[in-house]
């Protein structure tokens, strides 16, 4: 298993814009090969911005390559960096990408659904 994550530094008051940004894109994701969830989290608040991370759980590091490589991906992100009035990051996203070694579940907590 693959984990994808990008750390967001989003000015702090533009939170809601940042949040809308993210449930009104159109990401394809259910189109790829080995994608199994995203998550939007949303961290801890600092003095100037509150911090935030993408997290998308894929089958395979290849998985994950082929779909930064994609249609879907260009598709997904054509607007992103796009000008606005007020700036909503603080820098740009940090990427960090995890294999699994290692990995428990609980048998006795059932699963939820993907959101």
């Amino acid at each position: 298993m693959f984990i994808a994550m990008n750390r967001f530094k989003v000015v702090k008051g533009e939170e809601a814009a940042f949040e809308t940004i993210w449930a009104t894109r159109k990401t394809r994701l259910d189109e790829m090969n080995g994608f199994i969830a995203f998550h939007l989290l949303k961290g801890p608040e600092k003095e100037d911005h509150t911090l935030y991370s993408s997290h998308t759980t894929w089958a395979s590091k290849d998985d994950f390559t082929a779909w930064t490589k994609s249609e879907q991906f260009r598709d997904s992100h054509r607007s992103a960096g796009q000008p606005r009035p007020t700036p909503i990051f603080l820098g740009h996203p940090e990427f960090e990408g995890f294999e699994t070694v290692l990995s428990e579940s609980n048998p006795h907590q059932p699963r939820q659904a993907a959101e």
